[in-house]
């Protein structure tokens, strides 16, 4: 068996189901320790949240590859352990007027401040709500194909979009304070191993084959701002007080 055939067969998938481990635990750790979430986006476990839970509804019209399953349900496990240890350790709602937990004193309220809310119970509310409507439509619609589809291009798309507010938030800072180089490191060797993996493996659909192109260019342009803009102006770095949201894989 030669080795790139070794790599397609074992080593991408293994990567590929640990990858939330491997990606958020930092994360994780990082917040616990400091006990406190300052500067994360909370965006991050909703977006990956949200498409994970998709990801297991499409599988079922799909059947995919099982790694990528696994994956998406470990990722589950990771972002909802993530969520807690960010929400049991946010900054107080005055002490930071760009954080994310800042409510109606956001830098940009959402209508009904969707995830933006004090109390930790109307975000697994959400969620559980969005599982019950998401397992009613399936049991409603989950024999048509469409719906498959539409499911999975929904599932995915969201994903693909997880760099966004990263890339937003840095260009409106002209920062990358916060950013932690081991998510940017994490999240280029993903995305090679999700080509190399996603093009060579027999049952996988264009939908993640798409997910893996745009989270490329965005991740790629990550790489540029870090380049460009660093921890941000030199009059910034000593005082350490930039206010950034940061999404971290």
């Amino acid at each position: 068996m030669g080795l790139f055939n070794l790599l397609i067969e074992y080593v991408a998938p293994l990567f590929l189901i640990t990858s939330p481990i491997t990606s958020y635990g930092d994360q994780i750790r990082n917040i616990h320790v400091t006990r406190s979430s300052r500067g994360f986006s909370l965006d991050t476990p909703l977006i990956m949240l949200v498409a994970s839970i998709l990801r297991c509804f499409y599988w079922l019209g799909a059947e995919f590859e099982t790694s990528l399953l696994l994956q998406s349900m470990l990722m589950i496990v990771a972002q909802t352990v993530l969520l807690k240890v960010a929400l049991d350790n946010r900054p107080a709602a005055a002490a930071d007027a760009h954080s994310p937990f800042s409510g109606a004193n956001a830098a940009t309220p959402r209508p009904y401040r969707f995830w933006q809310w004090r109390s930790q119970r109307p975000y697994w509310e959400f969620l559980a709500y969005f599982v019950g409507v998401t397992t009613a439509l399936q049991l409603l619609f989950g024999r048509s194909q469409l719906f498959v589809d539409l499911v999975g291009y929904v599932a995915l798309g969201i994903e693909a979009l997880l760099p966004l507010p990263q890339v937003l938030a840095n260009q409106r800072s002209r920062s990358c304070a916060g950013f932690r180089v081991s998510v940017l490191a994490s999240w280029l060797l993903g995305d090679a191993m999700k080509m190399v993996y996603f093009y060579n493996a027999q049952h996988v659909g264009i939908q993640f084959k798409a997910c893996a192109i745009v989270q490329m260019v965005l991740d790629a342009y990550l790489g540029v701002q870090f380049w460009r803009f660093g921890a941000g102006p030199v009059e910034n770095k000593d005082k350490g007080k930039m206010a950034v949201e940061m999404t971290a894989l």
